[in-house]
């Protein structure tokens, strides 16, 4: 009885830890600690290596999220996805006034470990995307132009 027991608490770890990783990841374990210990209720999340960092994609709720993490474990950011409508309205003017010729298909909030907020408006024309980022103000940060 109490090899079977044995046998299946380390069966219910082994799969609790690979729920946390994606097939084609090798992510390290310090970062999938670090992830479980800030969203410990998130039973699935999908791994990407991203240069150097570890990006997870999953749903909380209904929404879709993503988190970084660098290499040793540490918060990067976290991004929302919202709906368009819900961006600033400085930043749907912008859009409309700069890519009037594009539709923005999607929209986040992204806040770094510092609770710095910025925001990111996917654009596509003619099946290329693109993403403009923009800081809590409007003014853009980044952003990839055909």
């Amino acid at each position: 009885m109490k090899n079977y027991l044995i046998i299946l608490v380390i069966g219910l770890v082994t799969s609790c830890t690979n729920a946390q990783k994606s097939s084609g990841t090798n992510v390290p374990e310090s970062v999938t600690n670090a992830f479980v210990k800030k969203y410990p209720m998130v039973k699935k999340v999908y791994w990407e290596k991203e240069d150097a960092h570890y990006e997870g994609e999953f749903m909380d709720g209904q929404i879709e999220k993503s988190v970084v993490f660098d290499a040793n474990r540490a918060f990067l950011e976290e991004e929302t996805e919202i709906n368009v409508s819900e961006l600033p309205v400085v930043i749907l003017d912008y859009c409309k006034k700069n890519y009037s010729d594009h539709k923005m298909t999607e929209a986040a909030k992204i806040v770094n470990a510092k609770g710095e907020v910025c925001f990111e408006a996917e654009m596509r024309k003619a099946g290329k995307e693109f993403d403009v980022i923009f800081d809590a103000q409007g003014n853009v940060i980044s952003g990839e132009d055909e």
